[in-house]
């Protein structure tokens, strides 16, 4: 059996995305454009006899700070070694760089072995969108009001590098609201919320403060049907993040572990109510 390991097409992404729905973790309906503008040559695909066979995303923000997801080996080829071999390629092509990566709690040992120790733990919330009292005097308007520059600076809190090309993707992506607080011309939160092969996911969710965030997290409910499938993934060391799930009725689901290899970068986890993607972080 010849296996080779290479950087994925465009369309490749696309593949690998439906691998993930196959998985169960119910991507977003759009999430390959954006994975793909994050970093082009960041998603590898493993190929045996011609035919592929598993992937992995190493993507690379600003060349300092890398990601580690889509870690898939197809059923019937597992057991091969394959998973190794494109592990040890994604890690390669991320050499010098903190890399993050969330991991299911069960497989922490595993990737203690490379060097990742734990930051702390998401956990993904479910619930139903429902009727709730909006404030109409509320300063939430559509993101693409407000300025991109200013937007993407506000990222860099709670975000360790740059990631313009993906947020330029990620707040234009069909099946989408995007909706910002903005109060005298100072962004103050944003969030968006994407329709998903089940459901829609809200992420990011990021705000200044606890009541922003709930306002912003209504707004963004009321953009989707009444009684669908909400998730917010929630970073467990936020404590106002965990409590504005429970006051939604939201339910916890699922469960990562936030790891990094090299020391932990900064970011402002306390305005953050909710994590872009378990994928690319």
């Amino acid at each position: 059996m010849e296996c080779t390991i290479r950087s994925m097409s465009r369309d490749e992404v696309a593949m690998a995305i439906e691998w993930a729905a196959d998985e169960g973790w119910n991507p977003g309906l759009h999430d390959d454009a954006c994975f793909h503008a994050a970093d082009p040559d960041g998603f590898l695909v493993a190929e045996c006899d011609g035919k592929a066979v598993g992937c992995i995303s190493a993507v690379s923000y600003a060349g300092r700070f890398g990601f580690i997801g889509l870690y898939i080996v197809r059923p019937g080829w597992r057991g091969r070694g394959i998973g190794l071999r494109l592990w040890t390629a994604g890690m390669q092509r991320l050499s010098g760089q903190v890399v993050g990566l969330d991991g299911v709690p069960a497989q922490q040992d595993n990737y203690r072995k490379s060097g990742f120790v734990l930051a702390w733990n998401n956990v993904r919330f479910a619930g139903t969108a429902g009727a709730a009292m909006l404030d109409a005097y509320a300063p939430i308007v559509p993101l693409a009001d407000v300025d991109f520059a200013a937007l993407c600076d506000d990222d860099r809190r709670v975000f360790p590098a740059p990631r313009d090309a993906f947020l330029h993707c990620w707040t234009a992506m069909p099946d989408a609201t995007g909706l910002a607080w903005l109060a005298d011309g100072k962004l103050a939160g944003w969030g968006l919320i994407r329709r998903c092969r089940e459901g829609h996911k809200i992420g990011p969710l990021v705000a200044d403060t606890p009541e922003i965030a709930n306002a912003l997290y209504a707004a963004l409910c009321a953009a989707v049907p009444d009684g669908n499938t909400v998730y917010l993934d929630v970073p467990l060391p936020n404590a106002s993040a965990v409590a504005l799930a429970q006051a939604q009725g939201l339910r916890s689901v699922f469960e990562t572990a936030r790891m990094y290899a090299g020391p932990a970068p900064a970011c402002e986890l306390r305005l953050v109510y909710g994590i872009t993607s378990f994928e690319l972080g």
